[in-house]
């Protein structure tokens, strides 16, 4: 009897601890940047959220654009066009890009990207790769000694 009193009352704690693990749902953890969220990196001022940059970003920006990264980064930011072409790969992610559509070129076709706030920090061209996995079939004829020997179709 006292077994029985043992085997219940710990089946009950499990169940209670199950209950528990059940009712904690995985919240999606909101996204920030060095500390700040979205919200706050959009008050700031352009020169604070420059500062939270890295360094290579910094001195892109310290440096200057040319005129043609100034008419895409101008375009970009003003919000106007639905997607914007560009084969200018070079140009820094900041948080007022956040939600627009940027079509980069790759080198053979203008791939579409949809700036997340997780990008922010990068450049343009990291999220249009130009290069392209191979995928090898069997050998040619002739390709190898062996080769010569496999019968053609």
């Amino acid at each position: 009897m006292a077994d029985e009193k043992l085997t219940g009352t710990k089946s009950s704690r499990r169940k209670q601890r199950k209950k528990k693990t059940a009712i904690t749902a995985r919240r999606k953890k909101e996204f920030t940047y060095r500390g700040f969220t979205m919200e706050q990196l959009q008050e700031m001022p352009f020169e604070e959220v420059l500062e939270l940059m890295p360094s290579r970003i910094r001195r892109t920006f310290t440096r200057g654009f040319n005129d043609e990264q100034k008419t895409v980064f101008d375009k970009i930011k003003s919000g106007k066009y639905e997607s914007v072409r560009t084969h200018r790969r070079d140009i820094p992610i900041v948080p007022e890009f956040v939600g627009r559509k940027v079509a980069v070129y790759n080198g053979k076709e203008f791939k579409e990207v949809e700036i997340r706030p997780e990008m922010i920090g990068h450049y343009l061209g990291e999220f249009s790769q130009t290069r392209g996995t191979v995928k090898h079939s069997g050998p040619g004829v002739g390709a190898t000694r062996s080769s010569k020997f496999l019968p053609l179709r």
